[in-house]
């Protein structure tokens, strides 16, 4: 009796083993499935996520131009040439008006014109964007209170690829409506020819505005970023993620 009872103890034992074997085995299948159905036979992230885990953003948004820019580092050499980009504010879409007193005519209000040459502004009010401040513009000594910034600036530009522009190229991006604003003149010198991660406007509002259109003419032009830029870029459109490219 004592043999009969150890023998079907023994086999017991083992069934209970094959059942726990057989468990373990199922979960293994259930979540080797699991991962297989969220990764990529490549390894690439799923779809709308950045190498960084953030939110690349909607398809005409900023922050999605922002995930195809390249990012390097700055260009060192050659040395940034102002003259390479051409003369400036030359009348390049032919309307007989520099690009300078177009900006003036697009950016100002309450705009007053010199009588024989209507492309002449001679006074006007600006709402600057970068300070949110009401600057009157007068021609003459006191002009550079509003000066033409560009939101790319150009040293930067160069940096960041156009140093291997043709001189065509870099005269476009140096005229492009997109690229240029009426600003405060003393807020546009302080910016100098600052990046992103460098210099934001100090009127917070603005700056998703101005950081999609610092990317959409990036875009346009094929210009790298460097990785802090990006980064900066994508803090201050972490708060607008549906922000249109160009500032739009």
């Amino acid at each position: 009796m004592g043999t009969w009872v150890a023998g079907r103890l023994a086999a017991v034992v083992a069934a209970a083993a094959t059942v726990a074997v057989l468990a373990s085995g199922c979960n293994g299948v259930s979540t080797a499935l699991s991962d297989t159905s969220t990764a990529s036979p490549s390894g690439a992230l799923p779809s709308g996520f950045a190498a960084n885990g953030s939110d690349v953003g909607a398809d005409g948004s900023a922050l999605a131009a922002l995930g195809t820019l390249k990012i390097a580092p700055l260009a060192t050499s050659p040395k940034y040439d102002r003259d390479a980009f051409g003369t400036a504010w030359k009348d390049v879409d032919h309307n007989g008006c520099d690009t300078r007193n177009d900006v003036l005519h697009r950016d100002l209000h309450s705009v007053t014109v010199r009588t024989t040459d209507n492309c002449i502004v001679l006074t006007g009010e600006l709402n600057d964007p970068y300070t949110n401040r009401i600057i009157r513009f007068n021609r003459g000594k006191d002009s550079a209170a509003v000066q033409i910034d560009h939101v790319v600036p150009l040293g930067d530009a160069w940096r960041t690829g156009a140093y291997a522009f043709p001189e065509s190229e870099r005269e476009a991006i140096a005229n492009d409506p997109e690229n240029l604003l009426a600003v405060d003149g003393p807020t546009n010198v302080k910016k100098s020819d600052s990046d992103a991660s460098e210099w934001l406007p100090p009127a917070v509002g603005y700056r998703c505005t101005y950081v999609a259109r610092q990317i959409g003419i990036k875009a346009r032009y094929h210009l790298w970023v460097t990785q802090a830029e990006a980064d900066a870029m994508r803090t201050v459109l972490s708060s607008c993620a549906s922000q249109p490219e160009l500032g739009g």
